[in-house]
């Protein structure tokens, strides 16, 4: 039987074509390595290394220390088997009679493989077979490098590859004397102790430099070192997150034959990961770590970068940021102006009223405020979005309805997990979850006039089918086109945010750029989404762990990542503006009262205007009142926080108007805010002309504040 198994012997070219690392190397479209990631936790195997790649000190020292007449003998030496046999039957110590060719064929067939109490007669007449074999058919040099890629070393460590990069952190070709000493000392001893791998190691230099003297003691020292290094690290690379996708999603057959390729650039990765982790250390002290991106080819979907994590500045450096389900703020706002636009309800020159606002749902009042927290009052639909204001926005929602609003989302591709009724009005300001690379390509969608598709990783193996007359007429774009353009006219244009961001900022290029920005609830997350003509990035920072950011707005957190990335993508390229699509007018526009500088303006054909301004019935100036608080007001103290930090904010409506309390001047303006006194208080509005116009009587309770005594 054993005869038969050594007469099936494999070819040298099956063997290694056969042979699988333990790790899979991710490459980018160049084939440029991004990522090594261990695929196999039995075994610890490095790529397959050819002879020419291996030193010369090492294939020595394996000889010399294995099989000293290997390039004499033809697969055994029957020299050192007798020799062997001698020093059995006189019960004396020999060097052994298994060959490297014996011992390779043991490796490549388990049946001829050496058990824990070594092997018996019928698998040394087996393997005596199979090395004569190997040697008719192979060349020499051929076993030695099938032998020195599946020789086990130490541990887990099979094959010099894996061998060198583990214990001693280089290739194998530079392996000098001392480390070939170790290695082939490793191969007789995988697992003894230091002090006999460095008495064998010092043996085997005596064999490599006849007459030389070599420090045993220095090399028992190296050795202990060497053995106890795993500089070979079980991942390593610039894209983990994006490897193990790719691992996950890759055909079996890909990783079969060997490195995955993807869509990735190299030096794009790594310039993201650098820039990221360089602006987060600049804000460091401000209780944000983590940060992620994204950047995609418009046209392709294809993802160019795709940075998972901060890497080392996290403390949850494997949670990957691309794909984390996070609360997006007011990056999807964009989404409901433009479907507003295209439901013709809005355009991008209508007045929207950003003031305080109380809006009734089935859970009470739903009160939004602004970033700033202060109202700009009229303002076009242009300076809305582009300025990020919050009420404008949740009035637009009640246009259009959470639910249609949710709708108009997942045509995007934005996964929500919830209906639009379920997150309310708070959706107009991102209260749904979504993903960067999901809103990403949402932002793509704009960018490719409202036409969705798939983002992708992986190289398209072959060009999908394309769809018939029939089925190219039922598919139509996820967001009119019309009011896509629109939209990124709107967020193009750095006059129009200068509202909110000042017109020197950040967000503004040296090309045509269109983007947005958003923070979550209690500075969770920000973000800084946008698209150039030909590239889509997404950047977003904040803490895997969910802790609220200090002090971190959008264009101090995600937004300087981005510009970076758009500057670097844009180094050599142009970025020019889009063509309008058909169904485009634009015209120019006056404000009344001078709410805004009169300008040229876009429309969906049918819906433009010249003038826009109040109905005269809406300008009409009401008497001022007072809004809040409410006439009759009890107001209690809380006796956890002291009295001098708490305040009573007064609200009202008209035009110089002046506060007074208990008869006494107190603030003017719509608005104030009062320290609360124990007892019972006149709360008065007065006129420009000194007239008593509005009351209010309020009570307040509790400890206040101790009269300093004079």
């Amino acid at each position: 039987m054993l005869a038969g198994a050594a007469q099936a012997t494999p070819a040298f070219e099956q063997v290694r074509r056969d042979y699988r690392p333990s790790d899979v190397e991710v490459l980018d479209r160049d084939g440029d390595p991004l990522q090594r990631l261990r695929i196999d936790s039995t075994a610890r195997r490095g790529r397959w290394t050819t002879l020419p790649e291996i030193s010369s000190a090492l294939r020595t020292a394996m000889v010399l220390s294995e099989d000293r007449r290997f390039y004499e003998h033809s697969g055994v030496d029957w020299r050192a088997v007798s020799a062997a046999a001698w020093g059995n039957l006189w019960n004396t110590r020999t060097r052994g009679a298994s060959t490297i060719t014996m011992q390779l064929a043991g490796l490549l067939d388990e049946d001829l493989r050496r058990g824990s109490g070594g092997r018996d007669l019928a698998q040394k007449f087996g393997q005596t077979l199979a090395a004569q074999r190997l040697e008719r058919h192979w060349r020499k040099d051929q076993i030695l490098e099938a032998y020195l890629n599946t020789v086990p070393f130490r541990g887990e460590l099979v094959g010099i590859d894996a061998l060198s990069r583990t214990l001693f952190g280089k290739a194998p070709h530079g392996l000098d004397a001392r480390e070939a000493a170790v290695a082939a000392a490793l191969v007789r001893a995988p697992n003894a102790k230091p002090a006999l791998v460095a008495q064998r190691a010092c043996e085997v230099l005596r064999a490599m430099e006849p007459g030389a003297r070599p420090d045993c003691a220095a090399l028992d020292m190296f050795a202990s070192a060497a053995l106890q290094r795993r500089a070979f690290e079980p991942s390593e690379g610039i894209a983990p997150h994006l490897a193990r996708r790719a691992l996950k999603e890759a055909a079996p057959s890909t990783t079969d034959d060997g490195p995955i390729r993807t869509t990735l650039r190299a030096p794009l990765q790594r310039f993201a990961l650098t820039a990221l982790q360089r602006h987060l250390r600049e804000l460091r002290g401000r209780n944000v770590e983590d940060g992620a991106l994204v950047v995609l080819d418009n046209a392709s979907g294809e993802v160019l970068a795709w940075v998972g994590s901060s890497g080392v500045l996290s403390r949850a450096a494997e949670v990957d940021g691309v794909l984390a389900p996070r609360q997006p703020g007011s990056t999807l706002k964009p989404f409901l102006y433009a479907q507003a636009i295209a439901e013709r309800r809005l355009t991008a020159a209508s007045l929207l009223d950003d003031s305080s606002a109380q809006i009734s749902t089935a859970g009470g009042l739903y009160i939004p405020q602004n970033y700033d927290r202060q109202f700009k009052g009229l303002v076009s639909v242009r300076t809305a979005l582009a300025a990020s204001l919050n009420v404008p926005a949740v009035r637009t929602l009640v246009m259009v309805s959470p639910d249609a609003f949710a709708r108009q989302l997942r045509a995007t591709g934005l996964a929500l997990g919830q209906n639009g009724d379920y997150y309310g009005y708070s959706l107009a300001l991102g209260s749904a979850e979504v993903s960067l690379l999901g809103l990403a390509n949402a932002y793509r969608t704009m960018a490719n006039g409202g036409r969705f598709g798939e983002p992708r990783f992986l190289p398209a193996r072959e060009p999908p089918p394309r769809p018939s007359a029939k089925e190219d007429r039922g598919i139509g774009p996820a967001i009119d086109p019309r009011a896509a353009f629109i939209v990124g006219d709107i967020l193009s244009d750095a006059n129009a945010r200068a509202r909110t961001f000042g017109l020197d900022s950040v967000l503004g290029t040296r090309f045509w750029s269109a983007v947005k920005t958003g923070t979550s609830k209690d500075m969770r997350d920000n973000w800084a989404v946008g698209w150039s003509a030909r590239y889509t990035v997404g950047v977003w920072v904040g803490n895997a762990s969910g802790a609220p950011m200090w002090d971190v707005s959008g264009t101090s957190g995600a937004a300087p990542v981005w510009a970076e990335l758009m500057g670097f993508l844009h180094r050599r390229e142009a970025s020019r503006a889009p063509a309008p699509p058909p169904g485009l007018v634009r015209r120019r526009v006056r404000f009344g009262d001078e709410l805004e500088a009169a300008r040229d303006e876009w429309f969906i054909a049918g819906t433009e205007q010249a003038l826009f301004e109040l109905p005269a019935a809406a300008r009409t100036e009401a008497a001022p009142r007072i809004t809040a608080p409410a006439d009759g007001t009890i107001i209690a103290l809380d006796p956890d926080i002291p009295p001098r930090h708490q305040r009573v904010r007064f609200e009202a409506e008209g035009r110089n108007l002046h506060w007074h309390i208990d008869g006494k001047p107190f603030a003017q303006g719509a608005s104030a805010q009062w320290l609360p006194w124990p007892g019972r208080h006149v709360v008065e509005l007065v006129d420009a002309h000194g007239k008593v116009v509005d009351h209010v009587r309020l009570e307040v309770r509790g400890a206040g504040i101790k009269r300093a005594a004079r």
